[in-house]
């Protein structure tokens, strides 16, 4: 029996890859599907930044893709698709219309433009190559916290960075989440260390610290970047089971829980909240409507787990007046 990562790929059928560039202070994250997964996508955040949603939808044409990327850079990161994009065309991975190959790749970005890094590139932005090179990476191990697309993030008060987590249903689906935790607020209860998913910690996964025995008014009190500045939590959810396109946009749409339930808050006007949800198709149901409910509330709860996985594993940028991680903040923890 393969041993759990704890990962997102602990999904039969999808591998990850990560590239980032310490002075840009930004990075790529990329899921590549070994076969064209169902795919579908809900924005939930009122300033999100995407490539290629719209053919997700259930009513478009396109079955299936054969990537999604996790990026930094705001719309100059949406660049990174091209580079996956090329990558997989190198592999004579794409869809076919008579002699054309078009590799289907779609994309949500974080704002991390004004994180300390060095964002004067010149006339284009590094991201194409970033995203190529993250491709080449693929595979079943990844990094977490600074790493990727998560190279760069912040929360309102700590590090953010790239989480991720698995579980499986009772009917014995695999399902995981992978995420950019770039939040406008704040993952920690209070000023902390405690973590907002406490409750739905597997083992020690984010610190071992639970809840707190109370969570008191002042705990309670709104944390948030402040200011015109836009903030984004982006996931990808996939799932070893047979999914419609239908299923899919309802599981990305249920999935939007877990992010609520990780942070304290989101959905706001300067978040780009996105959540992708990819279905592998490796497993079908035999009580479909039982079993697919279960499936998105186990989906919302890994997302949940990820968001604080991201958080906790972060370090802290190599900037002067960096934002401080979780574990300089909280050492003796």
């Amino acid at each position: 029996m393969t041993q759990r990562r704890n990962l997102i790929t602990d999904v039969a059928g999808l591998r990850i890859g990560n590239a980032h560039d310490a002075a840009l202070g930004s990075g790529v994250t990329v899921a590549l599907f070994d076969e064209p997964a169902v795919t579908s996508v809900f924005a939930m955040g009122g300033a999100p930044a995407t490539r290629e949603t719209d053919l997700l939808d259930p009513d478009k044409m396109v079955p299936a893709i054969h990537g999604v990327v996790l990026s930094g850079g705001s719309a100059f990161g949406l660049d990174a698709a091209g580079g996956v994009q090329a990558y997989l065309r190198e592999q004579g991975i794409g869809f076919a219309v008579r002699e054309a190959l078009v590799p289907l790749v779609s994309q949500a970005s974080i704002f991390d433009l004004i994180n300390g890094g060095n964002k004067d590139w010149g006339r284009y932005p590094p991201y194409r190559e970033l995203g190529y090179e993250a491709a080449r990476r693929a595979g079943l191990d990844f990094d977490l916290g600074t790493s990727g697309g998560g190279y760069g993030a912040t929360t309102a008060n700590l590090k953010g960075g790239l989480g991720s987590a698995s579980t499986t249903t009772s009917s014995g689906h695999a399902v995981g989440a992978l995420v950019v935790v770039n939040s406008v607020a704040s993952a920690i209860v209070g000023d902390g260390p405690h973590f907002l998913a406490g409750g739905l910690e597997e083992g020690d996964e984010f610190g071992g610290h639970g809840l707190p025995a109370r969570i008191t008014p002042d705990m309670r009190r709104l944390i948030w970047k402040g200011g015109p500045q836009p903030a984004t939590t982006i996931a990808l959810i996939a799932t070893d089971a047979v999914l419609t396109k239908a299923q899919a946009k309802r599981l990305a749409v249920a999935s939007h829980a877990g992010l609520a339930r990780g942070l304290r808050f989101s959905h706001a006007l300067f978040d780009g909240d996105t959540i992708f949800a990819a279905a592998t198709g490796r497993k079908p149901f035999q009580d479909e409507a039982a079993e697919f409910t279960e499936l998105t509330a186990l989906a919302a709860d890994c997302l949940t787990r990820a968001i604080a996985r991201g958080v906790y594993e972060a370090r802290a940028l190599p900037y002067p007046g960096a934002q401080p991680a979780w574990r300089d903040r909280f050492p003796s923890a």
